[in-house]
């Protein structure tokens, strides 16, 4: 049996790297394709998506200050207190990378850039300097109280349009979460004598 001759296009192969390129989007934001049979009709992706990119928004901005107190936090409970920023930091980066796969598989695209993120959010800037302990706490709690509310709606609509997917993430993953370091974060707020009790 006769080898058949590999031809390559020698013009188009070249170990150089071609940098520099630019293209069309192949996907525009707030769309959604149809590429996995998921069972879901365009609009209720088109809804989950757009509910899930605020929720990413949030997430994301959530995650940020966690970072930023981790860094920034100081006093007698500095110790506790970075250690403890730095897991719910961890947790809320696991939390974003779920929200942002769960868009891509509704077939939408995911926020992804600091700018986009700032544009979305709901939860207020912090100043870029140093703030107090309970300040930041308390900020920590807001942000917290924000994603909270988004997700009881988000996992009740996702309910009510067939999206089992969704609403198992939101009320598995997110909220279980977000309820969970709310509590952890709570209790550095409680006004406790340390040394000798009050009653």
């Amino acid at each position: 049996m006769a080898k058949k001759a590999i031809s390559f296009n020698h013009a188009r192969v070249s170990a150089q790297p071609r940098i520099h390129q630019r293209a069309a989007e192949i996907q525009q934001y707030g769309t959604v394709n149809h590429a996995l049979p998921l069972e879901l009709e365009e609009p209720v992706r088109l809804e989950m998506t757009e509910q899930l990119n605020q929720l990413l928004a949030d997430t994301m901005t959530l995650r940020d200050l966690y970072k930023k107190s981790h860094w920034q936090v100081a006093g007698p409970t500095f110790y506790q207190l970075h250690l403890l920023f730095d897991k719910h930091y961890s947790e809320q980066v696991e939390l974003v990378d779920s929200i942002a796969e769960r868009i891509q598989i509704l077939g939408g695209v995911s926020l992804a850039m600091a700018p986009d993120i700032a544009e979305t959010t709901q939860i207020e800037r912090p100043p870029r300097g140093r703030e107090e302990v309970p300040v930041q706490l308390s900020r920590l709690l807001d942000a917290h109280q924000i994603i909270i509310r988004h997700c009881r709606t988000l996992a009740r609509r996702a309910s009510e349009l067939g999206d089992d997917g969704t609403n198992d993430l939101i009320v598995s993953d997110i909220l279980r979460t977000n309820e969970m370091q709310v509590w952890f974060v709570s209790e550095h707020l409680v006004n406790m004598p340390l040394v000798e009790a009050a009653g």
